[in-house]
């Protein structure tokens, strides 16, 4: 017998490990609340083996929407800063720069969180401000090392074809760095996945929620429902993060294939 082409394609998505893998989290997460009968079979003791406080579908969403959101501002800070520690100007400051950040990745989100409530009150801004501050190492360390790893050649060659310091930095240099760039916010947004479980020590809410309800109630079925979700979710961004373009570039030919060839001389193919 002919196989159907429709699932052709559906075998071909699952041998795809981003494809299995947001298909299980979908399957998951609309699904947690079919599987009660099973953490009822798991954890008899418990009288409610199932959270229902709130949806998993608007845990995961608001979950997202915190990790986006801090990411995008330590993406946006990280590269600033590894831009500035990079140029003639800035570099007396490197040391400086690098010791700031990386005390402000080894200080506990939870102490971030601690400090930052007084000010910011309770809610998803204090742990915007944690996780931003917590994923901003892996962003100024790739953003440094990708620019520091350009050799001077390529840079003198692009100012020979007319361009400025900044047309150097964002057509030559950037896109040259990027899959070294690229690779620091994959761990930073890994980073970030994982840490926004704490913010709902401090009224977010995030996957966390039902960790933290089932650590204060004694109700560990709890515990592994947001933990599984939350372990998967960090999986299926990876993965996404993997396809970023460039990444698997850097993983064939590293980073100097990728230079433009008008810069490097290699006639394009």
């Amino acid at each position: 017998m002919r196989a159907v082409p429709g699932m052709k394609t559906l075998r071909r998505a699952l041998r795809d490990p981003l494809c299995a893998s947001a298909l299980a989290l979908a399957l998951l997460v609309l699904g947690m609340t079919r599987l009660e009968p099973v953490f009822a079979v798991l954890y008899p003791q418990l009288e409610r083996p199932m959270y229902r406080q709130q949806g998993f579908v608007q845990l995961t969403l608001e979950h997202l929407a915190l990790v986006a959101a801090s990411s995008a501002i330590s993406f946006a800070l990280g590269l600033a800063i590894g831009i500035a520690g990079t140029r003639r100007a800035g570099r007396e400051f490197r040391p400086l720069l690098d010791s700031v950040v990386a005390i402000a990745q080894t200080v506990p989100p939870v102490a971030v969180l601690a400090i930052a409530v007084p000010a910011l009150g309770f809610g998803a801004l204090p742990a915007l401000v944690a996780l931003a501050l917590y994923g901003l190492l892996p962003i100024v360390q790739a953003t440094t090392s990708g620019l520091e790893a350009i050799e001077p050649p390529v840079r003198e060659a692009a100012a020979g074809l007319g361009l400025g310091a900044w047309q150097v930095l964002w057509q030559v240099e950037l896109p040259l760095a990027w899959p070294v760039i690229g690779a620091g916010l994959r761990t930073s947004v890994a980073i970030n996945v994982g840490t926004a479980t704490v913010a709902s020590t401090v009224g977010a809410q995030t996957l966390g929620t039902p960790i933290i309800v089932g650590l204060s109630g004694f109700n560990t079925a709890y515990v592994v429902q947001g933990a599984l979700v939350a372990a998967l979710l960090a999986v299926v961004v990876d993965q996404a993060l993997a396809r970023l373009p460039g990444l698997r570039a850097r993983r064939r030919r590293g980073v100097a294939a990728s230079a433009p060839s008008g810069v490097t001389g290699r006639s394009p193919r």
